[in-house]
């Protein structure tokens, strides 16, 4: 294998370009529908993306969007919906995902958009550290069962609920995470030592799994208790979770349904995501009030 930093990315454009993402998503995600040929041809040609990632010869990842409207009437302004990226197996872990998306921005950047948007499972550790530790993406919205019941292998038996995220690519967040001179990502001790405590906790269950255990969410709705920063524990392989214990899996959806629901209804923003590594590693949303941290 090439070195994924290394390998090229094109913008596709033709007939045979799109038979060749199909059967990429076909590998990435099996059981799935995939997006029709045409389909990806037409967004491509009017003024979506779709993006292939290449060792040789060979389709190794891809990303597809398409336009949409930011707001209502009027008022509404252009956006780029990204609706899927994926990368083969063997190259997961390995940057491709993030070149992918940075391709994307340059390029929705040169469009004049402002916007792009995506969904993904707010439960997907690592999603969340790629989409707002590194990209620099925020999330404000969360949608309940927002696919409906799903039957493919990654998302059959539990709600699709997902988190809207929103990636501001001209704000100075966005600019500073994806430069040369990006700042470190912020470790948990830097949080504790600032104040800023978990809102709530976990235990493990007899199979070693965390489970939800105590919460401090009442908070919330005192503006005089309600913390400026707040960290919320998620498990760290949900996944793997969800494989061996599917009613765990199960508890931990609609306990973070309703959790980031409240946060949401009282102004919060996800604007970081903490990753402590290791034998029991923890993972932390970092929830903010209001906008001021859109320019950290």
């Amino acid at each position: 294998m090439d070195d994924p930093n290394a390998l090229p990315i094109h913008a596709l454009s033709t007939p045979e370009d799109m038979l060749g993402v199909i059967a990429l998503m076909e590998q990435i995600w099996p059981g799935i529908q995939p997006v029709p040929d045409h389909l990806l041809l037409t967004a491509a040609h009017n003024g979506g993306l779709v993006l292939g990632a290449y060792e040789e010869d060979a389709l190794v990842g891809f990303a597809f969007g398409f336009l949409g409207l930011h707001g209502q009437g009027g008022t509404a302004v252009l956006k780029h919906c990204s609706d899927m990226v994926g990368v083969l197996p063997a190259y997961r872990d390995k940057g491709l995902g993030a070149r992918l998306k940075r391709a994307q921005w340059q390029l929705v950047r040169q469009q004049g958009i402002e916007l792009i948007t995506w969904t993904y499972d707010p439960l997907e550790s690592r999603n969340a550290s790629l989409n707002i530790a590194r990209l620099g993406a925020i999330v404000k919205t969360y949608l309940p069962n927002h696919y409906g019941e799903m039957t493919d292998g990654l998302n059959a038996g539990l709600p699709s609920d997902r988190f809207l995220v929103e990636w501001w690519v001209n704000s100075p967040r966005v600019l500073k995470r994806l430069s040369a001179q990006a700042r470190p990502r912020l470790d948990l001790a830097h949080f504790l030592s600032a104040g800023t405590e978990p809102i709530n906790t976990t235990a493990l269950n007899g199979g070693g799994w965390p489970r939800p255990a105590a919460d401090r969410l009442d908070t919330l709705d005192d503006p005089a208790t309600r913390p400026p920063l707040a960290l919320f524990e998620i498990p760290a392989d949900f996944r793997g979770l969800r494989a061996v214990d599917p009613d765990l899996a199960l508890e931990w959806r609609l306990y973070t349904r309703v959790a980031f629901d409240l946060f949401f209804s009282h102004g919060y923003l996800v604007t970081d995501v903490v990753y402590l590594p290791g034998a029991s590693a923890r993972v932390y949303y970092v929830l903010s009030q209001g906008d001021s941290t859109l320019g950290i």
